[in-house]
């Protein structure tokens, strides 16, 4: 990958309502396609729901039959999508924001930048 590519950032969060220790990212994915990022929310739903109590189960399933083809639409439209259940007091989100991934550096370059040999394995904090 050499240019900035089009893609979509997925991240999972979770909230307890009793804990306040504020939201705790859980996972997140690079998507390089609509298809992919809301697979991997399709793949969570469906591992976590027998887990799951009723209503949280139901809205899952919800999701998968009836949101999903909506999701799919505002992805393909850049739009960024929130896909949310709450077992218990804990709210479990899935977002995905459109990106646009950038190449990273691969050390092809002849001259370094002077500030690398300030920084070793070593002088980390």
């Amino acid at each position: 990958m050499d240019k900035p590519q089009r893609g979509y950032w997925c991240e999972c969060w979770t909230e307890d309502s009793t804990d306040e220790t504020g939201p705790a990212l859980r996972a997140s994915f690079d998507a390089y396609s609509a298809a992919q990022a809301d697979r991997w929310i399709a793949v969570a739903l469906r591992t976590l729901s027998p887990a799951l109590d009723a209503d949280a189960s139901q809205e899952a399933w919800t999701w998968l039959y009836d949101g999903r083809v909506a999701t799919r639409k505002a992805l393909i439209r850049a739009e960024p999508c929130e896909v949310s259940v709450t077992h218990a007091s804990t709210r479990i989100a899935w977002t995905i924001r459109p990106v646009l991934f950038l190449p990273l550096a691969r050390g092809q370059c002849s001259e370094r930048p002077a500030c690398l040999h300030c920084f070793t394995r070593d002088s980390a904090p």
